[in-house]
């Protein structure tokens, strides 16, 4: 199992220490330290569309409106941060998003 997670974001620390404390192995991809791929974010754009950018967080309402209309995933590789965290990856390949009810019941949690 995969989660790009952010270090400072209190969803995903929880997200992990769920995970943690249900016993699941899973690798974590910090999206400001480590990155995300142009292909991972295409791979979740086409997944969770217009959901996969975060439009609450500070970094958003920063953006000018030419920046906010531009392509999405080249918005989130300048800006990994606008990410709605945490993007879990399955064993089996199931991409999820967020730490919600739906999340935690399709991880058996």
């Amino acid at each position: 199992m995969r989660v790009w997670a952010l270090k400072s974001c209190d969803t995903c620390r929880k997200a992990q220490r769920a995970l943690n404390d249900a016993g699941q192995r899973f690798e974590t991809i910090d999206v400001r330290a480590d990155g995300v791929t142009r292909e991972d974010l295409a791979r979740f754009q086409a997944r969770f569309g217009e959901a996969l950018i975060n439009r609450k967080s500070t970094t958003w309402r920063g953006l000018d409106d030419a920046q906010r209309s531009g392509d999405p995933i080249a918005l989130l590789l300048d800006h990994p941060t606008l990410m709605k965290r945490p993007v879990i990856e399955t064993d089996d390949g199931t991409l999820l998003l967020g730490w919600t009810a739906e999340t935690r019941s399709a991880l058996g949690l």
